[in-house]
Formats: structure tokens, C-alpha cells, sequence
């Protein structure tokens, strides 16, 4: 846990009646969690889900139709036709196969899996990679395996690949193109992985997580080319794929690029992609559940794969079937569609207004500056920090981003994520700040850090 971390608690508890604090409440925009921020959780999901904890349900007819029959479906489908006596939802993993939208043509080599459940505050996702990470782990090698890691990129990231003794390989992004993948720093980046371990896979968040970044075809291809020519396997973390909103933009998987590029590329290049119920639009992280699609794996590392899954606890019955509404929710002409895509589109306009309106004020801060996000949860802007700060976290032996979001949380109840410190630069300090939060939270988050910011001990010189 980090020193942040620790803080966050301890100030909570301070919020007690005549205790000396300028604020009321604690604001955690550090991380994205749309439920515990105000977003109302998916009609549709939320319906289904209830009927199939209470099967008497299925007579209301007050409840739309399809979602009875969507329930009842899913309850067919349970082994014992309940969720209390299921451990397998048969119709979500039928021969290891998901319903998977937007990932394009199906090959008979695919392969998706639920992950195993998960414990604690460990993502789904992350499970799914912690799984590959041991795999690139394994074997005899005195050279320790390696991961390309975008700079930044999931602050989870570094404790995970140290916990599986797996070198991290860090490539930086390009800050001045909106925190593009570079080519030409991939390359330099292999290079110099090599001189310290065996470079196995090149991690890709797209959208970038925290950058917002939105990769385009042309870019995808230039990826999926360069693992390919380096015999790299791709793990690519496509969780907020649809909270895209910039411009122009669309979520592309590397799936459908890869099977688009013929088989030199679609029949060689090892694949896997991972996605989330803790996505934006869905927001369901209590129900611990999400998947990876493998592409191209050897039927070998599939077997300790199926191993490694499927040999702990099974993943929540409650989270495989919100799963099944996710990856196939209502279609247009049914009852609940309308109310369905009205939900989604709502959040989706509230984190593009919010990511304009957050990206415009921190371009005002003095000391600041932010690049517009295309996607995602998050905004990463640069932080320029006077010397007091700078000097002083030195003396403390602490980063000073850290310093920098200690001092705001103490005196503004503002809790901001601070930039991630491998492969960065020295004086190279970032922010973390979530913006997925109800406009008149992202206001005042916004109103108490510019007045710490430019009249406190961290305005900038």
C-alpha cells in the first residue's frame, strides 16, 4: 500500500464534528468507480440480475418482457437452474467460447476464458494478466523475462510484474501527440531490454490508461508489425473500449486489425486482449468478473492456462451472467433497448464534457499542462513544481508528486492519483485525476485545486 494510500483513511477519520479541517467531505478521484461517484447502475443489468436472484419475479409483469425472458434464459443455463447452486454458467462458457461484439471474424484457434475469482481490490482484468505474467515467468532461463510497459501506463502494473519476477521494460509515450505509441521508442526500448533480460510481450492500454489516448488503425498496425518481427506477444488492455468519445475517433480492437492484415499476421501473432465489468458505462467492479481473448496461443500454454483458471475458486455466478448482458445487451426493437442506450449515452457525455472542461481549467493553472483525452477515464496532465516542493520531498526521501497530492489531500480533502515514477525523467511529474465523476463533483474538485494550486505552498514559481 502506498504512503498515499495510508493517508486517504487516516484523513477520513479526521472528519469528525469540531475537528480543524477547511473541507467537509473527502473527494477520491484518484480512481475510477462510476457507482460510488453517482452514476446509477444499467437499468437492464440491474433488472436481470434481480430476476434471476428472485425467480418469482419472472411473473412481474410490471418488469419488461424481455428481461424476463433474458433471465429465464440465464437460468436455463445455470447448472441446477439456479444461481445458488451454479458454479458454470453453461451458456456463457459453452467450449470456452464468449459472444464477443466488435472483435471481428471468429478463427477456430480463439479461445476466451473467465477469469478466476478475484480477491480483495485485484481487478478482473488484472487477474487475467497476472495469469500471462506467470506463464512469461515460467521455465529454466537464467535471464529473467521481460515486459514492454507503456509510459505511463496502470499504476497496477509494476507491483504485479514484481511479484512474478518479470523485468519491466519501460517505453515511453509521446506526451507532445496526445500520448501516442511511438515506433522508433518501442525499438529503443526492445534494445535496451535485451542488455537486461528476455523480452517476452509489449503491454498496450488502448484507450490509454491514464492517458486517454484513442489508437487509430494505421497505429494498431505499426504494434501488431513490430510484435510480429520481434516474436513478442501482444497483451492488450482494451477495458474502457467503449468509453470513447473524441473526435473523430472509434474504438478499434486489435483483433480486428490483426485478422484484417492477412495471414502472415493473423495466423502467427500471438494475441491477447482483456475487458472488464468495471468499464465505465457497465461500472460493476463488485461483481468481479471480466474476460481475455487468446488469439494464436499454443494449445501447451493454453493447458496451464486452463489450469491456472480453472483450479481456484470460479468466478461469481452474479459476475458471469452481468458478463452475458455485457458483451450482449438489449438490440434495437426490444423493450429495454431505449432505455439501455440512453444510460450508456449519458455517461459517455458526461466523461467528454468532463474531460474538455477538466483539460481546458488545467491548461489555465499556472505550472500545469494537460493534453485532451480521446477516451477513457482519466486525464494525465504535467505538473511543473516549484524548488520548496521539490526540495523538500528530496529531504523526505518521498517522490514529489506524492508530496505534492499529500499536501492537497491534507489541506483540500482532495484525493488526485500521483503520476507513475518508472521510466519517468527526473522533473518529468504527472497527475492522475479521474473524471469520471457527476459535473458538479468534477466543479468542486476543480475549485479546491486551483486554490491550493495557486496560493498555496505549490504554486508554481
Amino acid at each position: 500500500m502506498s504512503s498515499l494510500q495510508q493517508v486517504n483513511p487516516r484523513v477520513r477519520q479526521d472528519i469528525t464534528p469540531g475537528a480543524l479541517k477547511p473541507f467537509k467531505e473527502v473527494i477520491d478521484v484518484s480512481a475510477g468507480d462510476p457507482h460510488r461517484a453517482g452514476f446509477k447502475p444499467v437499468t437492464f443489468v440491474r433488472q436481470v440480475l434481480a430476476v434471476c436472484l428472485l425467480p418469482r419475479l419472472l411473473e412481474e409483469e410490471s418488469l419488461p418482457l424481455d428481461v424476463r425472458r433474458r433471465a429465464q434464459r440465464l437460468l436455463e443455463a445455470c447448472e441446477g437452474g439456479s444461481v445458488g447452486e451454479a458454479q458454470r454458467v453453461t451458456l456463457i462458457v459453452i467450449n470456452n467460447q464468449l459472444r464477443l461484439p466488435k472483435k471481428g471474424r471468429r478463427k477456430n484457434n480463439d479461445a476466451n476464458h473467465l477469469p478466476q475469482g478475484c480477491r480483495g481490490k485485484v481487478k478482473p482484468a488484472t487477474c487475467c494478466v497476472k495469469v500471462f505474467v506467470k506463464l512469461l515467468a515460467g521455465g529454466e532461463e537464467e535471464t529473467r523475462a521481460g515486459v514492454l510497459v507503456p509510459v505511463p501506463g496502470p499504476h497496477t502494473l509494476p507491483a504485479l510484474l514484481d511479484q512474478a519476477r518479470v523485468t519491466l521494460a519501460p517505453y515511453r509515450l509521446a506526451e507532445a501527440r496526445r500520448w501516442a505509441v511511438d515506433l522508433d521508442e518501442l525499438h529503443r526500448a526492445l534494445r535496451s531490454a535485451r542488455e537486461r533480460c528476455r523480452p517476452r510481450a509489449v503491454y498496450i492500454s488502448n484507450p490509454g490508461n491514464p492517458t486517454g489516448h484513442v489508437q487509430d488503425w494505421e497505429s494498431i498496425e505499426e504494434v501488431i508489425r513490430f510484435a510480429a518481427a520481434e516474436r513478442l506477444l501482444l497483451l492488450v488492455d482494451e477495458v474502457h473500449q467503449d468509453s470513447v468519445y473524441g473526435p473523430g475517433r472509434e474504438f478499434i480492437s486489435y483483433k480486428r486489425v490483426l485478422f484484417e492484415m492477412g495471414g502472415e499476421y493473423s495466423d502467427t501473432v500471438e494475441l491477447v486482449s482483456f475487458h472488464s465489468l468495471a468499464s465505465a458505462h457497465m461500472g460493476e467492479d463488485g461483481l468481479r468478473a471480466g474476460y481475455m481473448e487468446l488469439v494464436n496461443v499454443d494449445p501447451e500454454v493454453m493447458r496451464f492456462v486452463d489450469t491456472m483458471l480453472c483450479t481456484d475458486i470460479s468466478t461469481p455466478v452474479t459476475g458471469q451472467l452481468a458478463l452475458d448482458l455485457m458483451v450482449d445487451p438489449p438490440r434495437p426493437g426490444e423493450l429495454s433497448f431505449d432505455t439501455y442506450r440512453q444510460e450508456i449515452l449519458l455517461t459517455r457525455a458526461v466523461l467528454s464534457q468532463n474531460a474538455q472542461r477538466a483539460q481546458e481549467f488545467l491548461n489555465d493553472l499556472p505550472g500545469m499542462s494537460c493534453q485532451p483525452a480521446m477516451g477513457g477515464i482519466y486525464l494525465y496532465p504535467r505538473l511543473h513544481l516549484p524548488p520548496e516542493i521539490t526540495e523538500k520531498a528530496e529531504m523526505l526521501k518521498v517522490q514529489a508528486e506524492d508530496l505534492y497530492c499529500q499536501m492537497l489531500l491534507e489541506e483540500t480533502g482532495v484525493f488526485l492519483g500521483a503520476g507513475c515514477q518508472y521510466g519517468e525523467t527526473a522533473a518529468n511529474y504527472h497527475l492522475r485525476l479521474c473524471v469520471l465523476v457527476l459535473p458538479d463533483t468534477l466543479e468542486e474538485v476543480l475549485a479546491r485545486l486551483a486554490s491550493f494550486h495557486r496560493h498555496g505552498r505549490a504554486s508554481s514559481p
